[in-house]
């Protein structure tokens, strides 16, 4: 759905606007409840896990969503300087 609504605000040339963040905001804590669920499950599975197969497939996930979360929250800061910016060249125009 988030991906959807940026990819209509490209299409309309509007993806350098306050509307965008909202969305990319959307991704962001996604992402956190997902890392959220996952720590959890990985957490219950490391501690009553016979094998260390499933927990270090676990972990590996972890890090996983760690890196997307952490680069989508540099993306967002990108696109927010852009907007910025954006916003500033539009006044001076």
């Amino acid at each position: 759905m988030c991906t959807w609504k940026l990819l209509t605000l490209v299409k309309n040339d509007r993806i350098f606007s306050e509307a965008s963040l909202v969305w990319v905001n959307a991704i962001v804590w996604a992402i956190i409840a997902a890392w959220v669920v996952l720590v959890s499950v990985f957490l219950y599975v490391g501690f009553n896990a016979d094998d260390p197969g499933l927990p270090l497939l676990m972990f590996l996930m972890v890090v996983g969503v760690s890196v997307l979360g952490l680069l989508m929250v540099v993306m967002r800061a990108l696109l927010r300087q852009a907007t910025t910016l954006r916003t500033d060249m539009e006044a001076v125009i």
